[in-house]
């Protein structure tokens, strides 16, 4: 669904131009789940939580008693004037919400002032169409300025006397010349805020290698460090290109899985090498949760599965100096499964499977070959047959050429004895 924020055409659905309901542009839903229940409370919680743009939430309370369902915009209080906001959660589960914070029922939140009128809606959609040329603005002055910063965006308060400008860095920046700088050519406050490349990813959004919209834009609000060795405890390749976000840090869904890897791992011994009569074992590979561990020989492609109780064994025997003759004494593995998990097999049959495919193309280029010699060795037959008859109409005509010069030059002759007689 696309809004007048990212400067896209009109969404086709609630046309609301990432003011609906549900969030606007799917950015950080929520979904009332005790809704459908009758909760019959002794005074209705006056605390409700009001989204703003690109998902950022707060709390304010409702001391007039509005009578507000989700989605209904709403004029809050702010330090240095008011904002527009719509309304994203109520009742009880704002209680909920401000427990997981660990903020108090009775903290001095700021105030829902009024209901917006026609007149509030048209100033807020004023302040919103000049985010964008502020956006392009102040990027040109970073770059004049030499400035080691990125911008991402600005968001202006529905009042339009104030402007915040969150962005990127490295380091510590002194923004001080660029503050009086756009303080004098937008003439308003100006609040710059420096953001975590998370937080960038999150504010602009985007779909990741999942197929779904990022996790960070959508649903995830805390950001938790992710370190390298999730993806070493879930046997993933370590590689950064397919590791990183859009962010250009660690997948943060690494971390999803990870205590259930953490807790699968506990009945899995470490090993890398177990000793055999035949020689060295190397481990390739751990099915983590059918608890089978890979073992193959150094000169070998073939991999035999092991359980968790023989790798054990073979452990033990070789603490005490001992060697087994081989790996497995009985096959671990059904028939069936056997042939399927065999990586031996597969390469041999995937070898076939090449060998016939190429034995095949010749066999195709040697019948073309051999139709097209056909062809021209009955082309070549006809053309010979061809060449044979005009050489015998030529011999024929030589012939009757020299019977014909024969014969008149008998005639001359006979003629001049003739005369002479």
């Amino acid at each position: 669904m696309a809004c007048t924020n990212c400067g896209t055409a009109k969404p086709a659905g609630c046309r609301s131009n990432g003011g609906c309901a549900t969030g606007g542009c799917n950015k950080m839903n929520v979904f009332d789940w005790l809704s459908h229940l009758d909760i019959p409370p002794d005074e209705p919680f006056d605390v409700v939580e009001v989204r703003f743009k690109n998902g950022k939430k707060e709390f304010f309370r409702n001391s007039e008693g509005f009578a507000l369902e989700t989605g209904d915009p709403v004029v809050v209080e702010m330090p240095t004037g008011y904002h527009i906001g719509y309304v994203s959660l109520r009742g009880e589960l704002v209680r909920l919400q401000m427990r997981k914070q660990r903020l108090a029922e009775d903290a001095e939140l700021p105030r829902i002032l009024r209901l917006p009128t026609e007149a509030d809606m048209q100033k807020f959609q004023e302040a919103k169409n000049r985010e964008m040329p502020t956006l392009f603005r102040t990027r040109e002055i970073i770059r004049e300025l030499g400035m080691q910063m990125k911008l991402n965006d600005v968001e202006y308060q529905a009042d339009q006397t104030k402007a915040t400008f969150y962005y990127t860095a490295d380091g510590r920046v002194d923004f001080r010349e660029l503050i009086k700088i756009l303080a004098s050519e937008f003439k308003i406050r100006v609040e710059m805020r420096q953001i975590s490349l998370r937080q960038e990813a999150a504010r602009l959004g985007g779909i990741g290698v999942c197929g779904r919209e990022l996790c960070c834009s959508t649903w995830l609000s805390d950001f938790k460090s992710v370190a390298t060795s999730a993806a070493r405890y879930q046997n993933l390749s370590l590689n950064p290109a397919k590791l990183s976000g859009q962010c250009g840090r660690l997948k943060c869904c690494l971390n999803y899985e990870l205590d259930t890897y953490v807790e699968a791992l506990k009945d899995i011994p470490e090993v890398e090498v177990l000793k055999t009569a035949k020689g060295d074992a190397y481990l390739r590979k751990t099915d983590i949760f059918k608890k089978i561990l890979w073992f193959s020989y150094e000169n070998e492609s073939t991999w035999y599965p092991l359980s968790v109780e023989r790798v054990r064994e073979i452990m033990k025997m070789n603490e005490v100096g001992q060697m087994p003759e081989l790996l497995q004494e009985t096959t671990l593995l059904d028939d069936d499964e056997a042939i399927e998990n065999d990586i031996s097999t597969d390469l041999e049959r995937i070898e076939e499977h090449m060998k016939e495919s190429e034995d095949a193309k010749p066999k195709k280029k040697r019948r073309k070959k051999s139709k097209n010699r056909k062809k021209q060795q009955e082309g070549n037959g006809k053309n010979t047959a061809h060449d044979q008859a005009q050489k015998s109409e030529a011999s024929n005509d030589e012939n009757a050429s020299s019977g014909r010069k024969k014969r008149n030059h008998q005639r001359r002759n006979n003629n001049r004895r003739h005369d002479k007689s």
